[in-house]
């Protein structure tokens, strides 16, 4: 197959076990239901893209495992171009769907950031990981599946390990070892997309240390395997994003909590099981990816965070000039994160085993301006449309169905543009800004906590002193000595 249409996706999610959960009630079918209907059709989006003569080089690439063309969500990165492929699709997936998509992301990510692993375990250790990975991939490749990626654990006590919970379960891990495969269990906890994904792709969410071998596992585990519940998230804006009408976007991501009780994944699926030297390579390998890449997908929002704002600015009868300087920052903002990624994915390096990740010095950099710069974006498309954009500040789409005083009210919020048109557009700035179409700054990815804790470790200090002290011609050497533990 190879490439699949979005009508062939859908028809293949329609076929999958329910297993995903939502108001407390179990969702039958995910392209129908409210709560995800929506996310599986911007999914099949990106599907169609493929066959567009516009779009096609940038939701498909040719493949390093192969030849052939395949959806580039489905193929390994092998130089800064692949990479920045990567970042040029999201902005613009971005750009259609006004959040993020996460069967076509994560997962995707996650065989990358595993790539060069198992290339390292196989030859250190002498297992097969690398030979299972590279089928896997393949089969993936050939039917061109969606695949959600599961790092983020419970965690439970952040302050003791994995080994030292009082619940095992806080962490993903091992239970049993069969002769065929392993049984794992755990809870992975704020996962994106897992929904409209057909295989869930499961790696450490941190390193590990000795006696936490069961903790370390990486393997790929079918979305509706036997064992496995979805519970999908809620946000304030749910009940509206699942309304008739225009109170809700039809668009954006899932977040899900998945409970893994006693699954069980054959060898062939497994690609990491106790080795828990190489467990904080995977989460490396994937934030550098990841964090490069994240720039371009809030640049993507950006995007039509400014297009809103000016729409919302002549719908209220203004023009663009008394803004410009605030819709001039919007840009500068979009830009800072897209290029600085840009120069994340070109100081990278080839792994050995042909992946290609980049440097993650300036990815985690990158990260921390994701985590502020689209915040300042949002406050300024805020400022820009009026409090009409505010939540609250509007009736219900069904009080402006009211047969009573329905008319009344859309009447009385026409402006520059007839009263309608100028709500579409305040509900979208309000989805935009405080609604569905937030997750990922802040915390998508991981926290800019932990990219800064990456920034610091990876910052040659001592470097920068004896440049510093060869210019002045410092003798002192200026050390500080180690501290004895």
């Amino acid at each position: 197959m190879a490439l699949k249409t979005g009508a062939q996706y859908i028809e293949e999610m329609k076929k999958m076990r329910p297993n995903v959960y939502k108001w407390g009630e179990l969702i039958r079918d995910v392209t129908t239901h409210p709560a995800t209907k929506a996310h599986i059709a911007n999914v099949a989006m990106w599907y169609d893209n493929s066959f567009d003569p516009e779009k096609e080089e940038l939701y498909t690439t040719t493949s390093y495992l192969t030849g052939k063309k395949a959806h580039r969500w489905n193929t390994l990165m092998t130089c800064a171009d692949d990479v920045l492929g990567n970042a040029n699709m999201k902005r613009d997936g971005y750009r259609m769907c006004g959040s993020c998509m996460g069967p076509v992301c994560a997962g995707w990510t996650v065989i990358n950031a595993l790539w060069g692993v198992t290339w390292d375990m196989d030859k250190a250790l002498g297992t097969d990981y690398h030979e299972r990975l590279k089928k896997f991939a393949m089969f993936a490749e050939e039917n061109a599946l969606a695949l959600s990626g599961a790092l983020t654990d419970a965690k439970g006590n952040r302050a003791l390990k994995p080994g030292q919970q009082d619940n095992s379960d806080m962490y993903l891990h091992v239970k049993e070892v069969r002769e065929d495969g392993i049984v794992i269990r755990g809870y992975k906890n704020q996962i994106c997309g897992v929904a409209g994904s057909q295989y869930i792709m499961v790696i450490p969410t941190t390193s590990m240390s000795e006696g936490e071998e069961a903790f370390a596992v990486a393997a790929a585990v079918p979305r509706d395997a036997e064992g496995i519940t979805v519970v999908e998230t809620r946000r304030p804006s749910d009940t509206r994003t699942e309304a008739e009408g225009w109170d809700g976007i039809k668009s954006g991501t899932t977040q899900a909590f998945v409970i893994f009780d006693d699954v069980f994944v054959p060898n062939e699926r497994v690609f990491m099981n106790g080795e828990v030297k190489y467990a904080g390579a995977c989460v490396g390998n994937f934030t550098a990816i990841y964090r490069a890449a994240i720039g371009a997908c809030v640049a993507g929002q950006g995007d039509v965070m400014i297009g809103a704002a000016i729409g919302m600015a002549r719908a209220n009868g203004l023009t663009q000039k008394p803004f410009q300087d605030k819709l001039t920052q919007m840009a500068v903002n979009n830009e800072t994160t897209y290029g600085l990624g840009i120069g994340a994915m070109y100081m990278g390096k080839q792994h050995p085993s042909g992946a290609f990740y980049p440097n993650p010095l300036l990815a985690h950099v990158n990260k921390v301006h994701v985590a502020t710069l689209p915040y300042n974006t949002k406050v300024l498309a805020q400022e820009i449309s009026g409090g009409i954009t505010e939540t609250g500040c509007m009736p219900s789409y069904q009080d402006m169905m009211s047969p009573v005083y329905g008319k009344q009210l859309i009447e009385s919020l026409r402006a520059g543009v007839g009263g309608e048109d100028r709500i579409r557009m305040a509900r979208l700035v309000e989805w935009l800004t405080i609604g569905g179409g937030v997750p990922g700054c802040m915390h998508g990815g991981g926290s800019p906590d932990t990219a800064k804790m990456v920034v610091k470790g990876a910052t040659r200090w001592d470097d920068y002193v004896d440049y510093a002290r060869s210019l002045a011609k410092v003798e002192a050497p200026l050390k500080e000595e180690k501290k004895k533990k």
